[in-house]
């Protein structure tokens, strides 16, 4: 093979080699910066681009993805003196590319500063304890405050996070004790309230039971009162059903007698019967007729009463 060919495969292999070189292809979620003789020329977005061999050059590549940065704690003092460590997670994303490559000269040390700084600066306006219950309101402002910041480098901060609060160990002690005497405190509340509770219970209970007890023995009472009564109504029909008996008997007698056509001495004897059983009675003083002639007539007007 003569040199002239090996000169002209050599040629060709470099023109392919600089032209694939021209040739540059951006991926999804990436920006590219082209500068030309050391200058600022374009900004590549997606899909394929072709450049100026030997003159223009590809000088960054950016990343147009959301990021986090965690930065290391950082050592700051609240308003009443209590030093603290505070660490922060940042969450930012590249809106132009062009700012981002020429605003300064390290963008992400830049962020962790302006972080510590302005953290630094909020904390120093807070007591320690607004400062462990604050936690939305320091994420706010200090989202704020480095979004505005870091405008003019390209970068919008979307996101800040406190990730730990970490108070010296005594303040933590005194914490942990304040804590405990507080639960402490909470439960002998709930304790005191349940056995009060309780005892609100139980004499209610008690109450309830004295009401249903008077109010049986009322009933019960009642019960036994309609009870004697109507023993006593009975026991007073029965003796006056026994007195009517008794003296309807008599009648009866009386009359058979004076059916019988009795005399006066017959009525005179019966007269005598009825003293005898005057005197079987509880009475300590007897009336006798002088005359028991008056006596049976006396009989006699009484027979006439109950025949009528």
């Amino acid at each position: 093979m003569s040199f002239s060919i090996i000169l002209v495969i050599i040629v060709i292999v470099l023109a392919l080699l600089i032209l694939a070189s021209c040739v540059r292809i951006v991926p999804q979620a990436q920006a590219f910066i082209l500068e030309r003789l050391g200058g600022y020329q374009a900004t590549w977005s997606v899909g394929m681009h072709f450049k100026l061999p030997l003159v223009d050059r590809v000088a960054k590549r950016v990343n147009l993805k959301e990021q986090v940065v965690d930065f290391d704690p950082q050592p700051v003092i609240t308003k009443d003196n209590v030093t603290m460590q505070i660490d922060t997670v940042v969450f930012f994303q590249i809106t132009d590319p062009k700012l981002f490559t020429y605003g300064v000269e390290n963008p992400i040390m830049a962020i962790e500063n302006l972080t510590a700084t302005t953290l630094r600066n909020i904390i120093g306006d807070m007591e320690l304890d607004q400062t462990l219950t604050s936690r939305e309101v320091i994420n706010t402002t200090m989202r704020s405050t480095l979004d505005v910041a870091t405008d003019p480098w390209g970068i919008k901060v979307n996101r800040v996070e406190l990730k730990n609060i970490l108070p010296p160990a005594q303040i933590i002690d005194a914490m942990e004790k304040q804590m405990k005497a507080e639960r402490e405190r909470r439960e002998a509340i709930l304790k005191a309230e349940g056995e009060k509770k309780s005892s609100i219970l139980v004499a209610e209970g008690k109450k309830q039971s004295a009401i249903l007890d008077a109010e049986a023995e009322k009933q019960s009472a009642i019960l036994h009162a309609e009870a004697e009564k109507e023993r006593r109504i009975r026991e007073a029909e029965g003796e006056a059903e026994a007195i009517l008996k008794v003296q309807q008997a008599k009648a009866e007698g009386i009359r058979l007698i004076r059916e019988a056509g009795a005399d006066q001495a017959v009525l005179t004897l019966k007269s005598f019967e009825t003293l005898e059983r005057v005197a079987d009675g509880q009475a300590t003083k007897i009336i006798i007729p002088s005359e028991l002639q008056n006596v049976a007539g006396m009989v006699k007007v009484a027979a006439e009463v109950i025949k009528d």
